[in-house]
């Protein structure tokens, strides 16, 4: 399990390795995306918070980068933050997420990125609930829900 303390030595000492890695050009980016994906994933904007349904789903799923379908979070470590933004307590695997520092803003904040392909995908915080006490604040245009069929 990832602590507050792994996100911040990840931060500062380097991310684990990644199980893959994808290059695209800025152009291969901008065609395989919509304009708003593109904004928030490669120029690492934020969406508008309560401005998505995602925030209201809690079907049982998965979350992958929008950008190159790395698996990111599941829905067993999403819970309702009241932020208005999508929030986990958990990658899927330490090495899905990597973590840079922010001072963007005048503010301190974990920055976290696609560990594949380096999508911004929001920021994590240590005011999450238990047993992590993390919050994997995420703007939903970065993630494909995926839902998990039932075969009953």
């Amino acid at each position: 399990m990832v602590s507050w303390n792994n996100v911040l030595d990840f931060a500062r000492e380097g991310n684990p390795e990644s199980d893959r890695k994808v290059t695209k050009s800025d152009e291969e980016w901008r065609n395989k995306l919509t304009p708003e994906q593109y904004q928030i994933t490669r120029l690492k904007r934020t969406e508008r918070p309560f401005s998505s349904i995602m925030c209201e789903l809690f079907e049982p799923g998965s979350y992958s980068c929008v950008c190159c379908g790395t698996p990111l979070f599941d829905f067993s470590g999403k819970f309702e933050s009241g932020t208005g933004w999508p929030s986990f307590n958990q990658p899927v695997q330490e090495n899905a997420i990597a973590y840079h520092e922010d001072g963007s803003h005048g503010m301190y904040r974990i920055e976290v990125t696609c560990n594949a392909c380096d999508a911004h995908l929001g920021h994590v915080f240590p005011d999450g609930p238990k047993p992590s006490g993390l919050r994997y604040c995420i703007n939903a245009l970065s993630m494909i829900m995926e839902p998990v069929s039932d075969h009953t």
